[in-house]
């Protein structure tokens, strides 16, 4: 039912293609469809370079309050050759600001998460390095994501280089963040609060019902690009356990209604795990 009805929601958007997955702490299920199908990760990935970060920190290379030299200088994954961030095309200007000065690196990792900044997401990812991020991925056991470049890497991309996730691997990912035992509880904590802290809500938030999203509190990473558009967090409520899910949607080129329909996906699995289990304890207890 559930299955039939994201289904439903995507082709009445006209998404080319849709997947969601959950894990509710609250009833220790899990369910996802299409949740191994790989999609363009857009800023997604940008937990991943979070993860790589505060790995790289507890392993002694670093310091989070560390300072780093604010730059917009990189080289392609596709062909060592250098490219920039272009300023007009980051949602954030902070960073930008910043060229030629330095900047702490939890600093810069907020600016990654909660502005979605590419330029702090090149600069995080250039200290610690993609291979060592994937590596860190595929240690912790975070199937399902793939990182092989910086953003805004156009040459790569043109050549097929991209980063990619799935529904089952983000996921994953968030509830390794979440539960503090790949990290440490300071790290998972610090993490969190960081995700905590999303400026982008027209997704999983604002699928959830008006008469509970001000006192829900949504830990989440939105990425989109011309044709994709996603979600992936946390969701926490009053009174019950939180849960985890991703929505991951793929789109022909300017397509509208993409984080509407993420929104109303959200409102769907909202509706599933929620209203649905409520109401069914309320029949057994009656």
């Amino acid at each position: 039912m559930l299955r039939q009805q994201v289904r439903k929601i995507g082709e009445e958007a006209g998404a080319e293609a849709v997947a969601a997955a959950f894990y509710d702490y609250e009833t220790a299920t899990a369910w996802s469809t299409h949740g191994h199908r790989w999609f363009h990760a857009a800023s997604t990935i940008k937990v991943a370079v979070l993860a790589g970060l505060f790995d790289a920190s507890a392993a002694g290379r670093f310091r989070l309050d560390d300072r780093l030299h604010v730059r917009n200088f990189f080289l392609s994954a596709a062909d060592g050759e250098p490219f920039r961030v272009a300023s007009g095309r980051d949602a954030n200007t902070e960073v930008h600001a910043a060229l030629g000065k330095t900047m702490r690196l939890n600093a810069l990792a907020l600016h990654m998460i909660a502005t979605s900044s590419n330029l702090a997401t090149n600069l995080l990812l250039d200290l610690v390095g993609v291979e060592t991020t994937q590596a860190t991925l595929e240690r912790i056991g975070a199937d399902g994501l793939a990182i092989h470049r910086g953003v805004e890497d156009e040459r790569a991309f043109e050549k097929g280089l991209n980063n990619e996730v799935t529904a089952d691997g983000l996921v994953r990912l968030f509830r390794l963040i979440h539960d503090g035992e790949v990290f440490s509880k300071e790290a998972s904590e610090q993490m969190m609060d960081i995700l905590f802290q999303q400026q982008f809500t027209r997704g999983i938030p604002a699928g959830l019902p008006d008469a509970v999203r001000n006192d829900a509190q949504v830990a989440h990473k939105t990425g989109e690009i011309s044709t994709v558009a996603h979600d992936a967090g946390l969701v926490f409520l009053p009174n019950r356990q939180p849960y985890v899910l991703a929505i991951l949607t793929e789109w022909a080129p300017g397509a509208a209604d993409r984080k509407e329909t993420v929104a109303k996906i959200s409102r769907a699995l909202y509706e599933h795990l929620v209203e649905e289990s409520t109401a069914e304890t309320k029949d057994v207890k009656s």
